[in-house]
């Protein structure tokens, strides 16, 4: 027998096994996708196929049915977290069927599908993007570097996130911003969850050596759906300062107000913005307030272009120091 058939047949078996256990996804015109399901999140369903190298990304509203026999962590528009063994909407109530309490889940209302597997990295999500500009002129070099790494239980999450810029020029001492941050995320009923975070900030421009804030809130959902995110939280932090200029250090406990929008239902454009003030309990009159906003572009295989703008606000800076900085970064990443 030749040779190249022997090589053909035995890659269409090995093929034919890995899938043999099909996940199926009947689109509203009709088409039918046969292969693995590996997410949906922010409208957008992700199944790999044995016919293509890339996964199928397709808008969740395009989808009327999806039928699978594994394991899978669901959410609901109203912050329901579901653990189901096997999913299936093909009935007339075109709903996800819950065996333990007889209940639907619309497929419309379904905003989260995961498979559920006991391994540690399919839990894992990380994304990492780098941009650099360099200038003739004065010698001007400046590299930006943003990175995030996070792992989704079935009821909560934890999140690292990483950002930095470097910029040097001719007779200019370094000017650099570094921004840390890890979070713990746990989920409870109807989109609420507690939240604590730990964040990181070393910038130059407000002679920042290091600030150092910890803060526990409550947070919730007010929309859940598969068009945005938009939610709140309120909480307490404490805010620890060093400073390149100075000596004296500064420590002081504040209450906290943030508010965040995930926009996602623009094809293949994303925008995330947020807005975080810290009125000070232990200093007088002295408020602070971060702003972020990034906008995220989607290219083949997981890669992305971001262009993100950070904004910090100090009404009591120390002496010698910017009320304000900002930062604009233009990056090229991918993502897990």
């Amino acid at each position: 027998m030749n040779l190249r058939l022997i090589v053909f047949c035995i890659s269409l078996m090995v093929s034919m096994s890995a899938f043999s256990q099909n996940d199926t996804i009947v689109l509203t015109n009709g088409d039918r996708l046969i292969g693995e399901i590996k997410k949906m999140d922010r409208s957008v369903l992700s199944i790999e196929t044995p016919y293509s190298d890339s996964d199928f990304k397709v808008k969740w509203k395009k989808v009327k049915s999806i039928k699978s026999t594994e394991n899978f962590l669901v959410t609901a528009s109203d912050g329901t977290r579901y653990k189901i063994e096997g999913i299936d909407t093909n009935n007339e109530d075109n709903a996800l069927i819950l065996k333990d309490d007889n209940g639907l889940v619309g497929i419309i209302d379904i905003v989260f599908i995961k498979p559920v597997k006991d391994d540690f990295v399919s839990r894992l999500n990380a994304s990492i993007s780098v941009g650099f500009n360099l200038s003739k002129a004065s010698n001007l070099s400046q590299l930006s570097v943003a990175s995030t790494l996070g792992y989704t239980s079935d009821f909560y999450s934890i999140k690292t996130t990483f950002n930095s810029v470097r910029s040097n020029q001719d007779n200019v001492e370094e000017i650099q911003r570094t921004f840390g941050e890890l979070s713990f995320n746990y989920f409870l009923k109807r989109d609420n969850f507690l939240i604590f975070q730990s964040e990181y900030l070393s910038n130059s421009e407000q002679q920042l050596k290091l600030r150092m804030t910890n803060k526990l809130g409550f947070g919730k959902y007010f929309i859940h759906n598969n068009r945005m995110y938009f939610g709140g939280t309120l909480g307490v932090a404490y805010n620890s300062e060093n400073y390149n200029a100075s000596e004296d250090d500064r420590k002081s406990g504040e209450v906290y107000a943030s508010l965040e929008v995930n926009l996602f239902d623009f094809n293949d454009l994303s925008l995330v913005s947020g807005i975080t003030t810290y009125p000070s309990l232990t200093e007088k009159k002295r408020i602070r307030t971060d702003f972020n906003l990034d906008l995220k572009y989607d290219l083949p295989l997981d890669l992305f272009v971001k262009l993100s703008f950070n904004y910090n606000y100090d009404n009591k800076p120390i002496e010698g120091a910017s009320y304000d900085d900002y930062v604009v970064i233009t990056t090229v990443g991918w993502e897990l």
